[in-house]
C-alpha cells in the first residue's frame, strides 16, 4: 500500500479519470438534449460504437485525428437518423428501437472489423497533447488535468455552451416545451417533430464524437464492443443531472475516476483482480441512483411519441 495516494498513483488516477470521462461527458450532454425534447434515446450506445468504428477507420486511413472525429460524429448521426425516423416521425416505441439499434450496431461493427482487419488490431500513433501554460506546471494536478488533447477542452467548453442554449436561446425554450408540453409548442407554431429531430441528431453527433475519442485517443485502437456500456452510463448521467450540463460534467468525472482505478492501481503495484475493478463504475451507478434517483426530474412527455391533433 506504500504506492497508494503517492504522486505517481494520484497522477495516473486523475489523468485516467479525465481521459475516461470525456466519452461519458459527450454522451451525457447529447442524451440530456434528447431527453429535454422528450426522446428517451436508449440507442446512444449504438451511436457511440458506430462513431468509434467510423472515427477509427477514417483516422487510420487519413492519418488525421480531426477527420476521424468528424467521421465519428457523422457515424453517430447516421444511427441517430434511423432513431429519429422510426421514433420521432413514425412514433414507434423508443426503448425497443433504441435497444435494437444498440444490439444491431454492436454486431455490425464487430462484423465490419473482422472483414476489414481480420484478426489484426492496428493502432494509431499517440495523440499530441495540448498544454495550458502555467497550470500544467502545478505538481501532480498540472500534468494530470492540463496536458490533454484539444478535444478534452472542447468537451468541457460544450458544458457552458449547452447551459447557454438551455437558458438564453429560443431553441432551449423549444426543447423544454417539446419535452414537457409538446401540444402547447405545436399551438405556438413550432414544429415539434422538427425540434425533436434536431435534438436526436445532435445527440448522435455528440455520442459518435465521444465514441471516436474513446477509440482514437483513449485506446488508440478499435476492438469490438469497445464502448462497454458507456452509452448507458451517459443515459444515467443525463437522468440524474436534472437538466443541468454542469452536473453531467461532475457525474462524468466521478465515473471516470472509477474507470481509471484499474490503471492507477497497476501503477501503484497493487494487485486487485481486474473484474473487481470493472464492477466499480456500475456499483457507483447503483449508489447514485439510490441516492438521487428519486429526486430526478424528467420531462412530462419523455418517451411519448407526439402525434399532431391527438389527445
Amino acid at each position: 500500500m506504500s504506492g497508494l495516494f503517492g504522486e505517481v498513483f494520484l497522477g495516473a488516477l486523475l489523468f485516467g479519470a479525465v481521459t475516461a470521462s470525456v466519452p461519458l461527458l459527450l454522451a451525457g450532454l447529447g442524451e440530456q438534449m434528447s431527453e429535454k425534447a422528450g426522446v428517451l434515446n436508449i440507442g446512444i450506445e449504438g451511436m457511440m460504437i458506430f462513431g468509434a468504428y467510423i472515427g477509427f477507420v477514417v483516422a487510420y486511413y487519413s492519418e488525421s485525428l480531426w477527420l476521424g472525429f468528424l467521421g465519428g460524429a457523422a457515424g453517430g448521426m447516421a444511427v441517430a437518423l434511423i432513431m429519429g425516423l422510426l421514433c420521432v416521425r413514425l412514433g414507434l416505441n423508443q426503448i425497443v428501437i433504441g435497444i435494437g439499434l444498440t444490439l444491431g450496431f454492436e454486431g455490425l461493427t464487430a462484423l465490419l472489423h473482422h472483414f476489414q482487419f481480420s484478426r489484426s488490431y492496428p493502432r494509431l500513433p499517440a495523440a499530441e497533447a495540448t498544454t495550458i501554460p502555467l497550470l500544467d506546471d502545478v505538481p501532480v494536478l498540472g500534468p494530470a488535468l492540463f496536458r490533454h488533447h484539444l478535444l478534452v477542452y472542447v468537451a468541457v467548453l460544450l458544458v457552458f455552451v449547452m447551459r447557454y442554449i438551455y437558458r438564453r436561446t429560443q431553441l432551449g425554450l423549444n426543447l423544454q416545451a417539446a419535452g414537457d408540453k409538446p401540444a402547447a409548442l405545436d399551438v405556438a407554431g413550432v414544429d415539434v417533430v422538427r425540434t425533436r429531430m434536431i435534438a436526436v441528431m445532435t445527440t448522435g453527433a455528440m455520442a459518435g464524437l465521444g465514441g471516436a475519442y474513446l477509440a482514437n485517443i483513449g485506446a488508440g485502437i478499435f476492438v469490438p464492443f469497445i464502448t462497454n456500456g458507456a452509452g448507458f452510463l451517459g443515459v444515467v448521467l443525463a437522468m440524474l443531472a436534472r437538466g443541468r450540463p454542469s452536473w453531467v460534467l461532475l457525474g462524468a468525472l466521478v465515473f471516470g475516476l472509477c474507470l481509471s482505478l484499474t490503471t492507477a492501481l497497476q501503477v501503484a503495484g497493487i494487485n486487485i483482480p481486474t473484474d473487481v475493478i470493472q464492477m466499480i463504475p456500475f456499483l457507483a451507478v447503483m449508489a447514485m441512483l439510490l441516492a438521487f434517483g428519486r429526486k430526478s426530474s424528467l420531462p412530462a412527455a419523455l418517451g411519448v411519441p407526439y402525434e399532431r391533433g391527438a389527445r
